[in-house]
């Protein structure tokens, strides 16, 4: 009698608590059944799709104005969960390991890599926190500094002035007496 209530006793104990729970329990369930019986591209959008799920607190505080993340799985020939422009996670040749790497203009580098959930959601909410630290360095407006005017004197100014208008009536005063000795 004592093994059938601590049988009773172990299956409430068992029981997820919440919906949402019992459904990530069986899709992490049928993405282990997925990786051995049909296809491994299957099994890895499975396995993002539980991380993005898993990353949905994390991005419900990222305040509406921070438009600096796009997240979402795409299912192309590698699928990836994108965190934003140049941040992915993508599944590592064992379709078990999640990487998290970051496009640089040096090349692919990994952030974080790991079988586990929990860490590589840890690995994503450091690198949300480093760029909503790095745009709001870059919103900062820093002072302008007023330009420096070297004030020219102006006698240079009504110097060339003078110079330009004696030139010009030297040109015309020779250009008159061209005329008039060429008319001759």
């Amino acid at each position: 009698m004592s093994n059938a209530q601590n049988t009773g006793n172990e299956a409430r104990d068992m029981r997820p608590t919440r919906l949402r729970d019992a459904l990530r329990q069986a899709r992490i369930e049928a993405a282990d059944r997925t990786g051995v019986v049909v296809e491994l591209r299957d099994a890895e959008v499975a396995r993002l799709e539980i991380l993005n799920e898993a990353l949905d607190p994390l991005f419900a505080e990222v305040p509406e104005q921070v438009d600096l993340f796009d997240r979402g799985v795409s299912q192309g020939e590698t699928p990836r969960l994108w965190i934003d422009v140049v941040a992915h996670i993508v599944m590592g040749r064992d379709k078990r390991m999640y990487r998290f790497v970051q496009d640089t203009r040096f090349g692919r580098i990994v952030l974080a890599e790991s079988h586990d959930v929990p860490v590589i959601v840890d690995a994503v909410t450091g690198y949300v926190a480093r760029r909503m630290i790095e745009r709001e360095h870059a919103m900062v407006a820093m002072p302008v500094a007023e330009p420096v005017v070297e004030k020219k004197p102006r006698r240079r100014g009504l110097g060339m002035f003078v110079f330009g208008f004696v030139l010009g009536a030297v040109a015309l005063f020779g250009l008159a007496l061209y005329a008039s000795l060429s008319n001759m």
